[in-house]
């Protein structure tokens, strides 16, 4: 079965959010164990949603110099440098140090939004990816699309399968790819509603990038769940989520060509969800390989805090006041045979 994935609460009364206390006391003793002393500071800022920021994604199909010069009237600086290992030129994205939010866009049939408003982190899975011209992509968990929008805005695949489970989600992601996507391109874009699992049996080495931006424990959504009872629920199902992640990934190797290379990710600080599965599916599958994402973290470490001793394949984003990005947890394997 599957979770629902990464749904956020929104409230017309912005910020007024309340804090579950059942959630936040489940927290404190899983990350003080395994954040340490970083636990405290990532705790300030996810229990204060007035310092959550978020970032500019450019769409380079609607035209944005006038957007740029507005940004950096209003404090905006670009995120993305060129020391990165992958940067595509036409990949733009502003951040600004103070929080709060640009207006948002609505979604009008027919035309497409200029910007698209995300957690910044949530850029580094498709930067790790590294797509190219022509090449064979899936997105396994692709709702919202906001990986997708800015996979879309680094290269053109030869065939971008976006896959989504869930049946109101796969709508919420048909919805965000028109408002971003011209018709010419969108019509290449293949949307399917396929269980993730099933997706290496059905395609078997037909991708050359995969990203897994795997169902989790959302820890920015769930410490703020209005239902007490269903984040008890949540809490007690969250040791069923690793299996879920794991069965995912084996489906994606099995889809994967080899010398294709595969993104996992979560918006989780949970060990169990993250470096213990891929650990798992490293330990299970000879033909995987970890792959060094080591220089990109560098090249990212003035924009985002990064937890210290990760592994050369993996990152571990970590919210900071001023840089309150993430939690987003990314790691990098290629297939050899």
């Amino acid at each position: 079965f599957f979770f629902p994935l990464k749904l956020e609460n929104k409230t017309k009364g912005t910020l007024q959010r309340q804090i579950c206390q059942v959630v936040l006391d489940h927290f404190e003793k899983q990350y003080t164990e395994e954040l340490g002393d970083a636990w405290a500071r990532v705790r300030d800022v996810l229990t204060h949603p007035q310092c959550w920021q978020y970032a500019v994604l450019l769409n380079k199909f609607s035209g944005s110099l006038e957007l740029e010069s507005t940004l950096c009237l209003k404090g905006y600086h670009p995120l993305l440098q060129d020391t990165l290992p992958y940067l595509p030129g036409s990949l733009k994205c502003y951040i600004s140090r103070a929080p709060g939010r640009f207006p948002a866009q609505k979604h009008q049939p027919g035309k497409l939004k200029a910007y698209y408003l995300l957690n910044a982190a949530s850029l580094l899975p498709v930067l790790a990816l590294e797509v190219k011209d022509g090449e064979e992509v899936l997105d396994v968990c692709a709702a919202p699309g906001g990986k997708a929008v800015a996979v879309l805005q680094c290269a053109y695949p030869g065939n971008f399968h976006c896959n989504e489970y869930d049946g109101l989600r796969s709508r919420w992601l048909k919805q965000t790819l028109e408002s971003f996507i011209p018709a010419p391109l969108i019509n290449s874009i293949t949307v399917s509603n396929l269980d993730g699992r099933q997706i290496g049996d059905l395609n078997p080495e037909l991708y050359d990038k995969i990203l897994v931006d795997a169902p989790c424990s959302n820890d920015r959504s769930w410490l703020f769940s209005s239902d007490i009872h269903q984040a008890t629920l949540r809490l007690l199902q969250r040791k069923e989520l690793s299996s879920l992640q794991l069965q995912l990934l084996r489906s994606a190797v099995k889809a994967l060509r080899p010398g294709g290379s595969l993104v996992y990710s979560t918006c989780t600080f949970s060990k169990a969800e993250n470096s213990d599965v891929i650990n798992l599916i490293l330990n299970s599958c000879s033909n995987l390989l970890p792959v060094d994402i080591s220089d990109m973290g560098k090249a990212l470490s003035q924009e985002f805090t990064l937890l210290s001793g990760t592994q050369q394949h993996e990152l571990l984003v970590l919210p900071e006041k001023g840089k309150a990005w993430g939690p987003m947890y990314v790691a990098k394997l290629k297939k050899i045979m």
